[in-house]
């Protein structure tokens, strides 16, 4: 009786509170196709920018504070960091005096903050960090576990702590357009080109 119960408990958690659902509104425009979990947390929401087609998984840290731009059908998987500032190293110089009011508006020291873009059908694997003033260009991958911090252009293989390139998401997009030539259109529609030949 007990397990029965408990399953019934976890399921109407899930119906309540984990259950997905299509429809965001982002900067005054609506955005059917987008779907965020409510157990996503977003700090600074009015800073984050979302195109259509976005999907952002469960467990995951929105830090916008500094600006964040979700470009069409970018796939946010779970426990997933996106912070677009950090103040450990203003904490560590200034001690406790960095928590007291102050008389000016200058930056504390150590005090490192900048927007994150990341561009359109990009994937985010899980348990990644993406770093104050990040720039993923479209058609990027990046692996479960890595550190992302810098500007990387489109189509790029991201893995690694810190994350560098280990590849080109063109080269298996092309492996697959093979097998599924039905879908080149509407991938060259977006991706804005033909991709390289694997085979060559």
């Amino acid at each position: 009786m007990r397990a029965w119960i408990n399953r019934l408990r976890r399921a109407l958690w899930r119906q309540l509170w984990g259950r997905m659902v299509f429809g965001e509104v982002s900067q005054g425009q609506s955005l059917p196709h987008t779907r965020i979990s409510p157990l996503t947390l977003i700090d600074h929401e009015a800073h984050l920018v979302l195109a259509d087609h976005v999907y952002i998984g469960p467990f995951n840290w929105i830090e916008a504070s500094a600006g964040i731009r979700l470009d069409e059908g970018v796939q946010i998987t779970s426990h997933v960091s996106l912070v677009t500032h950090a103040s450990h190293r203003s904490a560590r110089l200034m001690g406790r005096s960095y928590v007291e009011p102050r008389s000016d508006a200058s930056p504390r020291p150590g005090w490192v903050a900048g927007p994150i873009h990341i561009g359109a059908y990009s994937f985010i694997g899980p348990h990644s960090v993406i770093e104050a003033g990040t720039r993923l260009g479209r058609g990027t991958l990046v692996c479960a576990g890595s550190v992302v911090r810098g500007e990387f252009a489109d189509f790029a293989v991201l893995a690694g702590q810190p994350a560098r390139v280990i590849g080109d998401t063109r080269t298996t997009d092309e492996r697959l357009l093979q097998l599924h030539p039905e879908a080149r259109t509407t991938y060259e529609a977006w991706a804005g080109s033909k991709p390289p030949d694997p085979s060559t």
